[in-house]
């Protein structure tokens, strides 16, 4: 039998580690392996299992860190490959798990294979490990086919070849600088593996693996038959108190039914180790059982819950997505991965503080429409117990445990984020999630950077942070961060929470609630009038003072059986 100590991902919470924002060790603005090393201990004080390191590899930084030019190094900003090693041992050390970011759809232009595959022109080996093609017209000025960037425009770039002239088009499903390499291509999958192994001999627990649902492209490259064909992802329909969706139907880049041939072989990678290493996807597919596919047995451990992220501040909705992921997912024995923001999102705080009517992948499109932060951070207080309560693991965003908002005034001249540019300046990205952390103090740097820094934040943080910095919070007991730390130490103490099932109460309309053994109760006023709390049960956690025994809208609770 299995040491239960290798299914710790079952239902492990992991903090999120934007290493650009986290903590800056160097006084140079840019976060960095020494920031991370020296926050060790705060990340093993809130109560998480693991972190996951969003890419420190070296890269160019077209995509912030997306493009990477060597898999098996340490971009010189964030440190050395030694500080890696050293903090993958710390980290252990205090209790916590290290996952790191792999990246395997695309490579930097910059990475060797590519610079080399340019250099040797059309036909040659070299450009067999990357999607390269001749472009249609009378010269071939025109792209192979119309699909698009997920960046804006085109998905091609045309090169000038060796001898000068316009040349044969490579694939970029995100920015020019981010090369697609070639899946059926031997040399591009043992080359993987090899980097699997590199981090893994290293004692890195595993990996999330970026845009895992693309790799394989439909054969020939055709153009969609319609254009609707190419939209992704596609989000579903409350019809009824159903959520519907439009039939599946094959796509030419996501989601093709060969990308699962590639993560049988990885994960018999990961399970050759004594203690075996884990994946968890990024794969924005919306279709439950088509998601669960990535999570059978001899696959991947654990998807992003996307759809839950996704989901409207709504009692039934909510109710209906957790049902769906949970009946789904158990289907192939895989545990629920629940988050609310990310990298690539509005952060929760902001989304929750507009009134939102229709589900969707577009989360950026909800600013600057009218907002109330505090209502927002009210929903957030809510939601992080709602899904810390949840049967399976979890993951938490650098910087929610504090309720930060998104940045939504940054000056247009510090954007980095290529969708900034490839938009023609109408979409601004996602840099307002990914602002510098507030440590300390009154103002900036809020000791993200050492006293005396050289430079300021990579981008810059607002004037009024001073009361969400973590020395603030911490020791107030109405603030979010002892909201998370409590609710963390909870949950690792409470037998009924992490893996599991549960089972839903039956409750008036905008709240919804359930039961998970032995004698745990989570209740979530969404909407409602205020309610009591159900006979029988203790109050062990609120998100909000209950009013006279009733809990308000806007708010959640954790009960306990006084039978136990």
């Amino acid at each position: 039998m299995a040491d239960p100590a290798d299914h710790w991902w079952r239902d492990a919470v992991i903090y999120q580690v934007y290493i650009r924002s986290f903590a800056d060790g160097n006084g140079d603005g840019l976060g960095d392996i020494a920031g991370i090393r020296s926050r060790l201990g705060y990340l093993a004080d809130l109560g998480v299992d693991a972190l996951w390191i969003n890419p420190w590899y070296p890269s160019p930084m077209a995509d912030a860190g997306y493009d990477v030019s060597d898999y098996r190094d340490v971009e010189p900003r964030f440190g050395t490959l030694a500080e890696a090693e050293a903090l993958v041992t710390e980290a252990h050390e205090v209790g916590l798990r290290v996952l790191l970011d792999i990246v395997p759809n695309h490579t930097s232009d910059r990475h060797p294979w590519f610079r080399a595959a340019v250099e040797a022109g059309p036909g040659s080996r070299q450009r067999e490990r990357y999607v390269f093609r001749p472009g249609r017209g009378e010269a071939g000025e025109l792209p192979p086919n119309e699909w698009p960037s997920v960046f804006g425009g085109p998905a091609w770039h045309r090169v000038t070849e060796p001898d000068g002239t316009p040349g044969e088009w490579y694939l970029h499903l995100f920015a020019p600088e981010q090369p697609d390499v070639n899946w059926t291509h031997p040399e591009v999958q043992a080359d993987f593996e090899a980097t699997l192994r590199f981090w893994f001999d290293r004692g890195v627990d595993g990996f999330r693996i970026d845009v895992a649902h693309s790799l394989v492209k439909e054969e020939g490259l055709p153009d969609a038959e319609d254009a609707a064909d190419l939209e992704w992802p596609r989000s579903p329909v409350e019809v009824d108190g159903r959520l519907e969706r439009a039939p599946w139907r094959p796509h030419p880049f996501w989601d093709r039914d060969e990308v699962h041939e590639i993560y049988r072989q990885w994960r018999r990678v990961a399970d050759s180790y004594d203690e075996p290493r884990v994946f968890v996807a990024e794969a924005w597919v919306d279709e439950p059982e088509r998601l669960a596919r990535y999570l059978r047995p001899d696959e991947l451990h654990t998807a992003f819950n996307f759809t839950y992220l996704q989901a409207v501040w709504d009692a039934g909705y909510l109710r209906r997505v957790i049902s769906e992921t949970l009946d789904e997912q158990g289907a192939v024995g895989a545990p629920a991965t629940w988050v609310l923001s990310n990298h690539d999102v509005a952060r929760h705080v902001s989304r929750f503080a507009r009134e939102r009517d229709v589900p969707g992948s577009s989360l950026m499109q909800l600013l600057g429409r009218p907002a109330d932060l505090a209502l927002g951070r009210r929903r957030a207080r809510a939601a992080v117990l709602l899904t810390l309560a949840l049967p399976g693991g979890a993951y938490v965003y650098q910087g929610e445990e504090l309720g930060l908002p998104e940045v939504e005034d940054l000056p247009d001249d510090v954007l980095e984020d290529p969708t900034w540019e490839r938009s023609g300046h109408t979409d601004r990205g996602r840099d307002g999630c990914r602002v510098p952390l507030p440590w300390a103090g009154e103002r900036p740097p809020y000791g993200f950077s050492p006293e005396g820094a050289s430079a300021a934040p990579w981008l810059p943080q607002p004037d009024d942070w001073g009361p969400l910095t973590a020395q603030a919070q911490t020791g107030d007991p109405g603030s979010m961060l002892e909201l998370y730390r409590a609710a963390l130490s909870l949950r690792g103490r409470t037998p009924a929470l992490g893996d599991g099932r549960l089972a839903w109460l039956d409750l008036p309309g905008g709240v919804l609630g359930f039961t998970r053994e032995p004698g745990f109760a989570c209740l979530v006023n969404v909407t409602g009038d205020p309610v009591p709390v159900p006979e029988g049960y203790g109050v062990l956690i609120a998100s909000e003072d209950l009013e006279d025994g009733l809990l308000p809208a806007a708010s959640a609770v954790w009960l306990t059986s006084n039978t136990r």
